[in-house]
């Protein structure tokens, strides 16, 4: 018996690589099976907007069951973007009547056997949650039975957990129509304290605490009533990221140092994300410039913030959308704004790059930040323009004009030596 124990383990120890190597033959592959640019609209943030005015929580009554639809194109977007943003891939979504199927591509670094992995999913209506009919991976199927039997384990731990059952509990029902998804959910306090909780890890929270104390110093050295241009906050900031890179990734501290000075810039607290800062130090008000205007920082943090946490496809059509819904009832496009946007996206990119970008940021910082540095002299582009205005003279998002523009601002943006 020992003996053909012992064979069994010798036979599984020399089986294993070649296990392995089959496994990884079957499942990647050389070529992509999905290429699907990621291209935000500001018709894609609109919509998105009106979905969540709908369905905005601090309107919504505990115990009120909901229903909120999703159609095939937005679903497809959001499942693309997080895609491309996390794994490098591109994905494609349709949905039929009681069903609906994925398929997605995610690359790889170079490799002898095959840069993409691509994934064939199918799912039907189950009692709550879609349950998967079938799962391939490459040339690899995978049984349905043992991912279901993972999910709904999951699911029912996650459920009986005192810190996540409220929000796990959230969705009550998700079926499929030909092009639409329809999610029936029920609200509740306790889920909306436990989603933000999960939203913002421990480690972040601590992050942003740390800056947001650094913020508090910076704004108290400031005389009363004092303005403060925005280079002048962010070299303190950048200061402290710095020293914190030492023992963290680089890239972590510039994402909190970025969402503290958005928040702060743009008058909001940070306890609409973590409940816990209501406790935090609070940095007294002031009024924030960049080349002697107070709304350019806003959209430079915004989008910065945006690219360093979402992605600059996200940032560049959430700044897109703003600037066109201004044109129709607000203080009208601007190309300047959009050269604000633009240059905060470049900025929230360069401090989440690694090596050359973080290099030159801190080369920058280094001689000292400047206002110029951060944003071109942009003063003599088109601003203030209504709607009709903006297409008479620029024919409208995407005509050979408005491009012309855009070409403009980006070519002034590239002649920083920060953004070179």
């Amino acid at each position: 018996m020992m003996r053909w124990l012992l064979r069994l383990a010798m036979a599984t120890l020399l089986l294993a690589p070649v296990l392995i190597a089959v496994t990884l033959w079957l499942a990647l592959d050389t070529r992509p099976v999905v290429a699907n640019p990621v291209a935000f609209t500001p018709a894609h943030i609109e919509r998105a907007k009106r979905l969540l005015d709908r369905n905005d929580p601090r309107r919504m009554r505990p115990g009120v069951l909901r229903t909120v639809v999703v159609s095939q194109p937005d679903l497809e977007l959001a499942a693309n973007y997080l895609a491309s943003r996390y794994a490098r891939g591109a994905a494609r979504v349709v949905l039929l009547d009681g069903s609906g199927t994925l398929h997605a591509t995610f690359e790889l670094p170079a490799n002898p056997l095959g840069r993409y992995v691509n994934l064939d999913a199918a799912f039907v209506e189950g009692n709550k949650l879609p349950v998967l009919g079938h799962l391939r991976i490459g040339k690899l199927p995978v049984p349905a039975f043992l991912c279901n039997w993972l999910l709904r384990s999951g699911l029912a731990r996650l459920e009986g957990s005192t810190d996540y059952g409220a929000a796990a509990d959230v969705i009550k029902k998700v079926s499929a129509t030909a092009g639409q998804l329809q999610v029936a959910f029920e609200w509740s306090d306790a889920a909306a304290r436990q989603i933000k909780s999960a939203l913002v890890p421990p480690e972040d929270q601590a992050r942003w605490r740390a800056y947001q104390a650094r913020l508090v110093e910076v704004v108290a050295a400031s005389a009363p009533g004092q303005g403060l241009t925005l280079d002048r906050l962010l070299q303190p900031m950048l200061q402290l990221a710095l020293q914190r890179a030492a023992s963290s990734s680089a890239a972590d501290e510039h994402r909190a140092m970025l969402v503290v000075l958005a928040f702060y810039v743009n008058g909001k607290g940070l306890a609409a994300l973590v409940p816990s800062a209501r406790t935090w130090p609070v940095p007294a008000r002031r009024t924030v410039t960049l080349a002697g205007r107070t709304d350019f920082p806003q959209h430079f943090t915004i989008s910065a913030t945006l690219a360093a946490t979402a992605g600059s496809p996200m940032s560049d059509a959430v700044g897109l959308y703003k600037e066109v819904d201004d044109s129709r009832r607000g203080s009208g496009f601007s190309f300047n704004d959009i050269a604000a946007d633009r240059a905060g996206t470049r900025f929230g990119e360069l401090t989440t790059t690694r090596d050359a970008g973080i290099q030159r940021l801190q080369q920058v910082f280094a001689r000292g930040l400047q206002e110029s540095d951060l944003l071109p002299d942009v003063r003599d582009l088109p601003e203030f323009m209504a709607e009709a205005e903006f297409k008479r003279r620029f024919g409208g998002i995407g005509q050979a004009p408005y491009l012309k523009m855009v070409a403009e601002i980006e070519r002034r943006i590239a002649a920083s030596p920060l953004y070179r």
